[in-house]
């Protein structure tokens, strides 16, 4: 089984990448949370892998941090989550952001993801909740008001057009440097983020 792959990033597409390991080029699938801080092609590139072996194919999945790996880990073993499914999810929200609304409970927000159902959403919760408390930020799956707020701010960039990924991304980022953060400014960083 291969658990980790160092190389040389040959192709790179939004669901897979060609990584070139010694003049051999692993086909490897990334969820949009890996690919989006992947470097430029030609850069050096170190994932931690996953090896799905079935009678008929064999994947590599890559995750650029054991968190999304343990998080993939964690979303496969439930009943009607495959690996294809589980990179659909870990596309959907930020390894931080699942775990925490997993831990809460979230079920619109897990059921914003594509693909993601109620029974699936629910299915989630149900067998990972526990879980997801040990691996969420303590703050984020309290369900404090500041996260509400995020929570908030990211719904009305999904709502102007942006992907779910890159307004979770910029939200978190604006909230760092905000003091008291308020929904204008949070949303105001957010777009300078997002079209800077």
């Amino acid at each position: 089984m291969i658990g980790r792959l160092a190389g040389t990033l040959a192709e790179k597409a939004a669901d897979r990448i060609i990584l070139d390991v010694q003049g051999v080029g692993y086909q490897v699938h990334v969820p949009l949370s890996t690919f989006y801080d992947l470097g430029e092609e030609g850069s050096r590139v170190m994932l931690h892998v996953y090896t799905h072996v079935t009678e008929n194919s064999l994947g590599l999945y890559g995750f650029l941090t054991p968190k999304e790996k343990t998080l993939f880990l964690l979303l496969i073993q439930i009943s009607g989550i495959g690996p294809k499914l589980a990179t659909t999810v870990l596309s959907g929200l930020p390894a931080d952001e699942l775990a925490a609304a997993v831990a809460r409970g979230d079920l619109l927000r897990l059921t914003r993801i594509p693909g993601v159902g109620r029974k699936t959403a629910e299915r989630m919760v149900l067998e990972l909740k526990d879980k997801m408390r040990e691996l969420a930020p303590e703050r984020a799956a309290a369900g404090s008001p500041a996260g509400a707020l995020q929570n908030d701010v990211v719904s009305a960039l999904i709502n102007l057009g942006y992907p779910s990924n890159q307004a979770e991304k910029a939200v978190s980022r604006a909230a760092e440097g905000a003091t008291e953060p308020q929904f204008e400014t949070l949303l105001k960083g957010a777009l300078r983020r997002l079209s800077g």
